[in-house]
């Protein structure tokens, strides 16, 4: 009998110290926590906007943003605002991070080359995209191509820079091993370079959605006919603070639904490879 106690015993503390057994755990764990979280905030805005601790006018309160919120769907353009801004910002983004990545992959290929245009690739990262906004609403109209122009500019300099950092860290020992082997350099690049990049490139995709969302927001808020920034801005302009309580809860469901995203398209990515070093 006590020795079927301590093999159970032993198998509990087995479980207990697998790796995966345990982040599965805590995932679990962080997730219930949030949900809790989430709903006291939630509970705790209500109650204090009824009793009068918050402003109601000013803080509004949750249950007001869901009627207002179901209104703008009913008898608004929300679906249609927010499907404008989840386009522009997922279309900018995808064309920024994938231009930004081969941009970054050409500084492999000359040492001349990278020396160059180094200084100007930082700088340009220095310079304020954002207040170029409204220039780049002017050349391109207050359509969706100056929304997607803005969420291109936020991201495409991060993602050249992740890439060059990673190109940087190449094996170069690697790379002079399958050359004297007889490998070419395409081979070099398509075999070393992109695969040791792409956990670099990988790692900024969550800032980069962000920043793509940013660059829309600002670009709708300048002049748009449509999206949940134009939406914002209108609401702030007739004094219909619920409205603008709608607008920033829906941004912020969308930003969340972004960066879920981005962390599956991580996941995806970086199957059965090693984490960025």
């Amino acid at each position: 009998m006590e020795v079927i106690v301590l093999e159970e015993k032993d198998k509990s503390e087995l479980i207990i110290e697998d790796p995966t057994v345990e982040q599965t755990k805590l995932r679990r764990r962080a997730i219930v926590g949030q949900i809790i979280l989430g709903v006291l905030l939630i509970v705790f805005w209500e109650l204090s906007s009824r009793i009068g601790w918050l402003d109601s006018y000013y803080w509004s309160s949750p249950s007001t943003i869901v009627r207002t919120g179901w209104k703008a769907i009913v008898q608004g353009n929300l679906l249609q605002d927010l499907a404008y801004t989840s386009g522009s910002t997922i279309l900018g983004f995808i064309l920024g991070t994938a231009a930004g990545y081969l941009l970054g992959l050409t500084f492999w290929w000359s040492d001349l080359y990278s020396r160059i245009f180094e200084p100007y690739l930082i700088a340009f990262n220095a310079v304020p995209k954002l207040a170029l906004a409204p220039v780049l609403v002017i050349m391109f109209g207050i359509g969706f191509d100056s929304k997607v122009v803005l969420a291109f500019l936020m991201t495409i300099i991060v993602a050249a820079i992740a890439a060059y950092s990673g190109v940087e860290n190449v094996d170069k020992d690697l790379e002079k091993m399958l050359v004297s082997l007889g490998a070419k350099r395409r081979h070099v690049f398509m075999k070393v370079v992109v695969p040791t990049t792409l956990p670099w490139i990988v790692s900024i995709l969550k800032i980069n959605i962000s920043l793509a969302l940013a660059g829309t927001i600002v670009g709708e808020f300048i002049s748009s006919r449509q999206g949940i920034g134009r939406m914002i801005l209108y609401a702030g302009q007739v004094l219909d603070i619920d409205l603008v309580w709608v607008g920033v809860v829906v941004l912020s469901i969308l930003s969340i639904v972004m960066y879920l995203g981005t962390v599956w398209l991580e996941h995806v990515l970086m199957k059965g490879r090693t984490p960025k070093p």
